[in-house]
C-alpha cells in the first residue's frame, strides 16, 4: 500500500531519524523472546496502520474466533506519519504497537535491523506470496521482518462524465485503446491531456506531478542507486528524462491541477471536478471512493502507460518490544492469509499479494459499483500481470525519492522555483547523502 506523503517528510529529518535508530541498535534491550500472552489468558494486541487497509471487519471477525483476545487498530493518516512514529519508537525502544504495518519504499532502511523484528519464517506460509514480494522484506541471512499484505497494480481512474463533456470517449475498453492499450506511453497520456484540454473544458488532466511521477519511476529497475546502493540519482539520465517530461506536461501544456495527493487541498479537489484522471493502484480505490462520495462518474480502464506499474504494498511486522510477539505473529498471519486479503480488496481495495488470492474466483469476479460496475478484480489481475519491473529500492531510496517529490512539489504545487532551480536544490540534497 502506497501511501505517499501528506506532509513530506524533510531530507535532513529522515537522515537524522534513521541515525538515532542506528545509534540505539547497539544499547537497546532485546524483548522478542519475552512472550508474556497465552492463549489462554486475556490480552490486547494493537495494529498500527495507516490510510485504508480494509482490516475494520476483519478485526471484528479475529476477536469472534479469539475471545480471549482484543484487537485495537491504531490509524496514521498517511505512511509518512507511521514512518517517523515507528522510527522515534524503535529508537527508544518502546512505544510501538504489536503490529506495525510498513511500505515497501521504506523497508529497505528498517532491513538494516532485523534484531528489533521478530523473525516471521514459518512452515504455515510456505509459498503464500508473489517470489518478490518475499524476498523484499527477507534479509540476506533469511530473517523475514514482515507478511506481506497488498501489492500496488496500476490502471487509469478517470471521470466518464468529464470525458463526455470534452468529446472523448467514456466506456472504459474505448479509454484503453484511446490511451494506447497494450502500447501505451507517457507522450500517448500527455497527448491525450492536449485533446482533453483542447476541447475547452476548465478541469485539469492529471492531479499532480508528483503523483504522476511516481508511476513513472516506479517502471525503472534502479533510478536511484545500483544494485550495490551505489547512488546514482543525479547521474542517471531517465530520472532527468521524467522529472522534464512530468513537469513539461505540468508547467508548458498546463495538463496539471497543481495539487500534492493527501493534502486538503487534493482531498478537496475530489469534490469540485479537480481533475480528469489519475493513476490508481488498487489501494487508491477505496481513497477516491472515500474522497468522493456523492460524485459519479469515476471509472477504471484496464490500461497503463509505459507498460505495467506497481505502486507501493506494505507488510505486517511484529516489532521485538512487544509483549505478546507470538499472538501477534498468530494474528498478521491471519490477516495476510489469502482469504482475508479477497476480504480487504472487497473493502478497500487493497490488491492482495498472496498466489492462491491471485488465482481466485473471489476476487477475479469482483466488481466495484462506485466504478461505474467496472471489474475491478480482473482489471487489477490484468494490471499485475502486466508488471515487468521490480524497481531496486536500497537504504537511501525513500529520502532520495523524497527529496525528489519536494523538488516536483516546488515547481507544480508552491511555484516557487521553476524546473532547473528545482532540480539544482534536489542534487544539493543527494549530495549531502554522500
Amino acid at each position: 500500500m502506497r501511501k505517499t506523503t501528506s506532509k513530506a517528510w524533510a531530507l535532513t529529518a529522515g537522515v537524522a531519524s534513521i541515525a538515532l535508530l542506528a545509534s540505539a541498535c547497539g544499547s537497546s534491550d532485546e524483548s522478542g523472546d519475552d512472550a508474556s500472552g497465552s492463549s489462554d489468558e486475556k490480552i490486547t494486541l494493537t495494529v498500527a496502520t495507516f490510510n485504508e487497509f480494509g482490516y475494520e471487519d476483519l478485526i471484528k471477525e479475529y476477536t469472534e474466533l479469539n475471545p480471549n483476545i482484543t484487537v485495537e487498530q491504531k490509524k496514521a493518516a498517511t505512511s509518512n506519519e507511521a514512518r517517523d512514529n515507528m522510527n522515534t519508537r524503535l529508537a527508544a525502544g518502546s512505544g510501538l504497537s504489536d503490529i506495525e504495518a510498513i511500505e515497501v519504499d521504506w523497508l529497505p532502511e528498517l532491513m538494516q535491523f532485523p534484531d528489533k523484528f521478530v523473525d516471521l519464517t514459518d512452515d504455515s506460509i510456505a509459498d503464500r506470496w508473489l517470489d518478490w514480494k518475499v524476498a523484499q522484506a527477507t534479509t540476506e541471512d533469511g530473517t523475514l521482518i514482515g507478511y506481506g499484505t497488498d501489492i500496488g497494480p496500476e490502471g487509469v481512474c478517470y471521470r466518464s462524465d468529464l470525458f463526455a463533456a470534452a468529446g472523448l470517449p467514456t466506456d472504459r475498453a474505448e479509454v484503453a485503446t484511446l490511451l494506447g492499450g497494450d502500447d501505451a506511453t507517457w507522450e500517448k497520456y500527455f497527448e491525450v491531456g492536449k485533446q482533453f484540454k483542447a476541447a475547452g473544458t476548465p478541469t485539469a488532466w492529471f492531479d499532480s506531478a508528483g503523483a504522476t511521477y511516481q508511476g513513472m519511476i516506479n517502471q525503472v529497475e534502479n533510478a536511484y542507486e545500483d544494485s550495490d546502493g551505489t547512488i546514482i540519482a543525479a547521474d542517471n539520465a531517465e530520472v532527468s528524462d521524467l522529472y522534464s517530461q512530468v513537469l513539461t506536461a505540468s508547467t508548458t501544456d498546463g495538463l496539471s491541477a497543481g495539487l500534492k495527493q493527501w493534502e486538503d487541498p487534493w482531498v478537496a479537489s475530489f469534490q469540485n471536478n479537480g481533475f480528469a484522471t489519475m493513476l490508481c493502484p488498487g489501494w487508491m480505490l477505496g481513497v477516491i471512493e472515500g474522497n468522493a462520495e456523492g460524485v459519479t462518474g469515476w471509472d477504471i480502464a484496464d490500461v497503463f502507460p509505459g507498460g505495467g506499474g506497481n505502486w507501493g504494498g506494505s507488510f505486517l511486522t511484529v516489532p521485538a518490544q512487544g509483549e505478546h510477539p507470538e499472538e501477534a505473529m498468530a494474528l498478521a498471519n491471519w490477516l495476510t492469509a489469502p482469504e482475508q486479503q479477497i476480504k480487504a480488496f472487497v473493502s478497500k481495495g487493497t490488491f492482495p499479494s498472496q498466489v492462491d488470492a491471485l488465482e481466485s474466483q473471489d476476487l477475479l469476479s469482483v466488481t466495484n459499483a462506485f466504478y461505474n460496475d467496472a471489474p475491478t478484480g480482473e482489471i487489477l489481475a490484468n494490471r499485475a500481470n502486466a508488471v515487468s519491473v521490480t524497481p531496486f529500492k536500497g537504504p537511501n531510496y525513500f529520502a532520495i525519492n523524497d527529496a525528489m517529490q519536494q523538488a516536483l512539489t516546488r515547481v507544480d504545487v508552491d511555484k516557487t522555483d521553476d524546473p532547473d532551480s528545482s532540480w539544482a536544490k534536489f542534487l544539493t540534497d543527494v549530495k549531502a547523502l554522500g
